[in-house]
């Protein structure tokens, strides 16, 4: 009984890996920022009012979906509602802190978790209702 499911799996996911699978949207863009080490934190702090101020304008006009205090204390992530890394590295363009030299950022496109096609997907053997 194991082999035959065994041998069904492989024989579904050597079916399902023939097919090309459609590509999955961007649906948001995950963005780290990483306050840069060498900066006096001085120089942090002056620019600091305006970043809460834009970021929280970001949050409020839809752009920030979910932000995050980095663990290491670093920086902060940011879940962006942005269908491109270009359009969130648009936005983080404008921050402040960005805008001086203080920080940099990593961009990760976002996207349905496709895999979970192979959950919905019909089976040629299945009967139609």
């Amino acid at each position: 009984m194991a082999v035959a499911a065994a041998a069904m799996l492989v024989a579904t996911g050597a079916r399902l890996s023939a097919q090309t699978a459609p590509a999955a949207p961007t649906t948001g863009v995950l963005t780290l920022l990483t306050v840069k080490a060498d900066i006096p934190r001085a120089d942090i702090m002056k620019v600091m009012p305006g970043e809460v101020r834009d970021t929280v304008k970001l949050y409020l006009d839809g752009k920030i979906s979910q932000w995050f205090a980095r663990g290491d204390g670093r920086g902060v992530v940011f879940i962006l509602n942005c269908a491109t890394v270009a359009e969130a590295k648009a936005i983080t363009d404008s921050l402040p802190l960005a805008k001086a030299g203080i920080a940099t950022f990593e961009y990760v496109a976002l996207t349905p978790l496709t895999p979970l096609r192979m959950l919905i997907a019909e089976s040629p053997s299945a009967p139609k209702d």
